[in-house]
């Protein structure tokens, strides 16, 4: 299998998103949970990945903005762990606090850079396609180290989101590269890889030790390579996987 173009995801596949939120959480617990102890700050992080709610995937497919999710999910989060109701009014000091801390975490997983070299050193074309507003994630990359990546669709170039094939077929189109020909790497199992694959693309599961989310411990990944998705523990050993 040899491809010609490579579509990634940001946030826990380059940069290390899971990473930012515990430290914002942790901010937000110290400051307006502060009856939760600091041995439950994990289950904290797993309810704010995992979006009981369905707000952040409400914000994907176009019906909500990026502030209103991210509010209600807060209020979802305090009344969960017995904190006072986030609300509209209150809403802007608690945002400053999480969102403040959170961007000044953005840092690059240790295997990211080198994939990336590696990559363009085999001569194939590489992108970003995000499920985040592009100049966001281009702020994250820059943050990170990583600018040299284009963002080629973010949620805001169609109005929604992966997992619909269209946002794949999208970043091949941008990236000058045939569907088929073109990988996706993701560090989701459905909404990146399969979805992915899906749409005619090379579907790649970033599985990395201990980033699965509380929803995704029950997947098997020998189901998801006999489906012909590839899984991987890490960007290390990517290009070798793409035959390159």
């Amino acid at each position: 299998m040899r491809v010609d173009g490579v579509l990634l995801d940001v946030d826990d596949t380059l940069v290390d998103t899971k990473g930012g939120f515990a430290q914002a959480l942790t901010a937000v617990a110290v400051e307006y949970l502060p009856h939760v102890p600091a041995d439950r700050y994990p289950e904290l992080l797993a309810h704010w990945r995992t979006d009981p709610g369905g707000y952040y995937k409400r914000f994907t497919r176009g019906e909500t903005d990026a502030l209103t999710q991210r509010r209600l999910r807060a209020d979802l989060l305090h009344r969960t762990f017995g904190g006072e109701p986030v609300t509209e009014d209150s809403f802007a000091d608690w945002d400053a606090l999480f969102w403040g801390t959170f961007e000044r975490s953005w840092a690059p997983f240790d295997d990211s850079a080198a994939a990336l070299d590696a990559l363009r050193a085999a001569g194939v074309r590489i992108g970003v396609v995000t499920n985040a507003y592009t100049e966001l994630q281009e702020r994250k990359l820059r943050a990170a180290g990583l600018e040299g990546v284009p963002v080629l669709v973010g949620v805001d170039t169609l109005g929604y989101g992966k997992p619909h094939p269209d946002v794949f077929v999208e970043g091949a189109r941008r990236l000058g590269t045939d569907v088929a020909r073109t990988a996706y790497v993701g560090d989701e199992p459905t909404t990146d890889a399969r979805a992915a694959r899906d749409a005619g693309l090379v579907g790649v599961w970033l599985d990395r030790p201990g980033a699965r989310r509380d929803d995704e411990h029950h997947v098997d990944a020998d189901a998801l390579r006999a489906d012909g998705i590839v899984v991987l523990p890490g960007l290390a050993g990517l290009p070798a996987a793409l035959g390159l």
